[in-house]
C-alpha cells in the first residue's frame, strides 16, 4: 500500500458515483413523498449535462442557503465539476474554483446548518464506499447536537476503515542486532522512554501505519501519527471508568486534514490532535487522553543516548516498502496540503512549517522549529509556568522541561547536559537533574505542522516569536 494520490481518490469516487447512479433511479426519487429537494440534490451527483443543470437551477431558485453544504459535497464527489463550482460561486458570493476553496469557505461559517436531506445523502456515499463507515454515525452521540465537530467537515481520506493498518504490540528488536541494521543513521525515529523501557519507532515504518497500540514500561499507550499534519502524539490509553485500556485504529476519515481515529471498544471517533472523542458513545464522558513525552530524533542520536533501545522490526506482518523517505514522499516535499484546512501564515510560521507545541498549565504555545537553529536552548514561559526547551532543527528534535526560576544555557559535561549558573544539570528523558539531585520534570509536547496547530487552537494559542538577529533570547 502507498499513500493515496488524488488520482487514486478520483478513481474510487468515480466507482462510487457509478454505483450510486445505478441504484438511484429518477422515478424512485420522484415518488418519495416530500423529497423534492433530496431528489434534486441527488441529481447533482448522479446526472450530467443539461439534466444536472436543471437540478442546479431548481435548487438555486429556492434561495435556500442550507443547500450550500450539499453543493460543497458535490464539488468533491463529482471531481470539481464546473457546473457545481460555478453554482457555489453564486451561492457564496466568492470565487469558488475547487473543493478546497468550498471547504475552507464552509469551515469559517459554523452557523450554516445543512439541509435536512444532507446527512442521508452523505451517508449513502460513505456506505457505498465502505459499509463499516456507517457504524461511526449511527447510535448515541452521533446527532448534530451531540457531535463535537460538524458532520459536514468530516471528509473521506481515500482509504477504507483501517485501510492504513495499525500495529498492535509489534515485534521489537535490539539496536545492536542484525535485524536493526535496516536503519540508516539519519533515519528519523519517535523516541520513547517510560519506566526504563526505551523504544524507537522509525517514521519510515510509521508512515505506512500511523498508529501503534503498545505497552511501554507497563503503561498502555497509543502512538498516533497523522502524516497529513506532521504530528506524532503519544497517548496513555488507560481511561477512568474503563476496565481495559482502549486501543485505536484509523477510521478512514479526516477533519481539517487531520486523521480521525476510532476506539475499538465503542467505535467512537476521536480527534487525533486533541485526544478527545468527537462522535459516538464516548462524547458525553468528557474524556481527554493524557499526553506523554515523545521525541523525534535521528536513529544515530537516539541509539547513542540509549544503546540498549529496542526498535520496531521490519517484520510487521504487512508487505510495504519501508525504505527511507518512501511513504508520503511527495506530500512531505510539497508546501501544499492534500486536504482542505484554513490556516493563517504568519511572519514566523507558514502552513507546513514544523512547530513544537505544548498544551499544559492551562495554556497552549507553539515554538517554530527554526527558532532552535541558532538557539538550541530557549528559556520561556507558558501560562504562568517557566519552562526550558532544548531543540535541534536538523533532526526535528525538541524536549521541554519545567525550569522554576533557573535560567539554562548550552554547556556542562557534554551534549546531555545544561548549565544554570555554574551548576551542570543532566538532561534525561524524564527530567533535568541537578548535582544535588534536584529534579525538574519533562513537559509533554509534540511536533506538528503549523496549519494543524493553528487550525485546532487558533486564538487559544500563542506562537513564540523568533528573535531577530542580535536581539536577546533569554538563554
Amino acid at each position: 500500500m502507498r499513500a493515496p494520490s488524488l488520482r487514486d481518490v478520483a478513481f474510487v469516487l468515480s466507482f462510487v458515483f457509478i454505483c450510486l447512479a445505478a441504484g438511484l433511479g429518477r422515478g424512485a426519487l420522484a415518488d418519495a413523498k416530500g423529497a423534492d429537494i433530496a431528489a434534486l440534490s441527488l441529481k447533482l451527483f448522479t446526472t450530467h449535462g443539461s439534466e444536472r443543470q436543471d437540478a442546479i437551477d431548481a435548487l438555486m431558485a429556492t434561495k435556500d442557503t442550507s443547500l450550500i453544504p450539499t453543493f460543497v459535497l458535490a464539488s468533491r464527489w463529482t471531481g470539481e465539476e464546473r457546473q457545481i463550482t460555478e453554482a457555489l460561486s453564486v451561492l457564496t458570493g466568492k470565487n469558488i474554483k475547487t473543493w478546497h476553496d468550498a471547504m475552507r469557505w464552509q469551515e469559517v461559517r459554523p452557523d450554516l446548518v445543512p439541509h435536512a436531506s444532507y446527512r442521508a445523502i452523505k451517508l449513502r456515499f460513505f456506505g457505498n464506499t465502505d459499509r463499516r463507515f456507517l457504524r461511526f454515525f449511527n447510535g448515541p452521540g452521533t446527532t448534530r447536537k451531540e457531535m463535537k465537530i460538524r458532520f459536514e467537515e468530516i471528509t473521506w481520506g481515500g482509504v477504507l476503515m483501517d485501510g492504513i493498518p495499525p500495529l498492535d504490540t509489534p515485534n521489537q528488536v535490539l539496536s545492536g542486532s542484525a535485524e536493526a541494521a535496516y536503519l540508516r543513521d539519519e533515519d528519523l525515529v519517535f523516541g520513547i522512554s517510560i519506566n526504563g523501557d526505551v523504544r524507537a519507532y522509525p517514521l519510515r515504518i510509521m508512515g505506512w501505519h500511523e498508529m501503534v497500540n503498545d505497552v511501554i514500561g507497563g503503561v498502555p499507550v497509543t502512538l498516533a501519527y497523522c502524516t497529513l499534519c506532521g504530528a506524532g502524539i503519544l497517548f496513555e490509553t488507560k481511561v477512568e471508568g474503563h476496565d481495559e485500556a482502549l486501543t485505536f485504529g484509523s477510521s478512514g476519515f479526516l477533519y481539517r486534514s487531520n486523521k480521525l481515529m476510532f476506539d475499538r471498544k465503542t467505535h467512537s471517533l476521536w480527534n487525533q490532535f486533541t485526544g478527545k472523542p468527537v462522535s459516538g458513545p464516548l462524547v458525553k464522558q468528557s474524556i481527554t487522553l493524557k499526553q506523554l513525552p515523545i521525541l523525534i530524533t535521528s536513529w544515530k542520536g537516539w541509539r547513542s543516548e540509549h544503546p540498549l533501545t529496542k526498535v520496531l522490526s521490519m517484520e510487521t506482518g504487512y508487505t510495504r516498502d519501508y525504505g527511507s523517505g518512501v511513504a508520503y514522499h511527495d506530500y512531505f516535499a510539497s508546501p501544499d496540503l492534500m486536504f482542505p484546512a484554513r490556516v493563517q501564515n504568519t511572519g514566523y510560521a507558514k502552513k507546513k512549517d514544523y512547530v513544537f507545541g505544548v498544551r499544559q498549565f492551562g495554556a497552549s504555545k507553539a515554538w517554530p522549529l527554526n527558532a532552535f537553529k541558532d538557539n538550541p536552548v530557549i528559556n520561556d514561559t507558558i501560562g504562568q509556568t517557566n519552562i526550558v526547551l532544548i531543540g535541534n532543527s536538523d533532526t526535528r528534535s525538541v524536549r521541554a522541561y519545567e525550569r522554576k526560576n533557573e535560567m539554562f544555557k548550552v554547556g556542562g559535561a557534554g551534549p546531555n547536559s545544561l548549565l544554570s549558573g555554574s551548576a551542570t544539570w543532566a538532561v534525561t528523558e524524564q527530567a533535568l537533574i541537578s548535582p544535588g539531585r534536584r529534579s525538574l520534570p519533562r513537559v509533554a509536547g509534540h511536533i506538528a505542522y503549523w496549519f494543524a496547530w493553528d487550525n485546532y487552537l487558533g486564538p487559544q494559542t500563542e506562537l513564540y516569536e523568533v528573535p531577530v538577529e542580535g536581539a536577546p533570547v533569554g538563554n
